[in-house]
């Protein structure tokens, strides 16, 4: 037995001088790599829907951003933006999520954010799904705002909208219930937003949006929500006596 033994313990020493290797697991080692993934994103004036709302800690993702809008839009998320996307075209970032949270995904276009395109995103924890829903063409009734909402007009103010400028029939009125009668006569999307007021529904070429709302004496500012039309002169002031 004794000789045994021996024999075998010469047999495992020749075995490692040959130059054999033996792979020894590491204690506690994973064995599941880091995903990468793919979310697909759709953009329509003026909302996101995404593939998937929510990933494990420690994915990557690549987003693959279509814009099935009339308008440009971008996509941020996590620090990471896209560029510009017009309509019809599509663009991708990779983002790397690396800490467990809820983050906020944005247009970060002026306006649109407000307008219903944000959202939350999970890492590591499910995201709760919100809907929006936004008028893009009204006969009669806006976005909604911050004021009050009246019936019975004292004033009129009719509102036509271009490229890329406002032209009002009246500049100032006294306090009381202001009507707004808005139609677009250009041939981009457009709105009137009353700044803290009231945010006028976007609309088409040749559709309008009639609504009235408060307005105490003061001066009050308006512009456009679309893409950069404020940037382009798609803004004013309305004083009220």
């Amino acid at each position: 037995m004794q000789r045994v033994r021996i024999l075998l313990a010469l047999l495992v020493v020749g075995v490692v001088g040959a130059g054999a290797t033996f792979a020894i697991p590491a204690i506690g080692a994973s064995s599941t790599a880091a995903k990468t993934v793919t979310i697909k994103v759709t953009e329509t004036d003026f909302k996101f829907k995404l593939s998937r709302t929510s990933v494990p800690t420690g994915t990557t993702v690549i987003f693959k951003v279509t814009n099935k809008g009339k308008i440009p839009h971008d996509f941020k998320i996590n620090g990471k933006k896209t560029q510009l996307i017009k309509a019809g075209d599509t663009k991708s970032i990779k983002v790397v999520f690396k800490k467990k949270g809820k983050l906020t995904y944005v247009c970060t276009v002026s306006g649109h954010a407000r307008l219903g395109m944000t959202g939350k995103f999970g890492v590591g924890v499910t995201s709760t799904t919100t809907t929006t829903t936004t008028t893009t063409t009204t006969t009669g009734g806006g976005g909604g705002g911050g004021g009050t909402a009246c019936s019975t007009p004292t004033a009129t103010v009719n509102v036509g909208m271009r490229e890329y400028a406002y032209d009002l029939d009246k500049t100032s009125v006294p306090a009381g219930c202001i009507q707004f009668v808005i139609k677009n006569n250009g041939q981009e999307l457009h709105n009137f937003d009353l700044q803290g007021k009231h945010v006028g529904a976007i609309i088409a070429t040749g559709a309008t949006d009639t609504w009235s709302v408060q307005l105490t004496a003061g001066s009050y500012q308006y512009l456009c929500d679309v893409g950069q039309h404020a940037n382009f002169g798609m803004l004013g002031a309305f004083t009220v006596t």
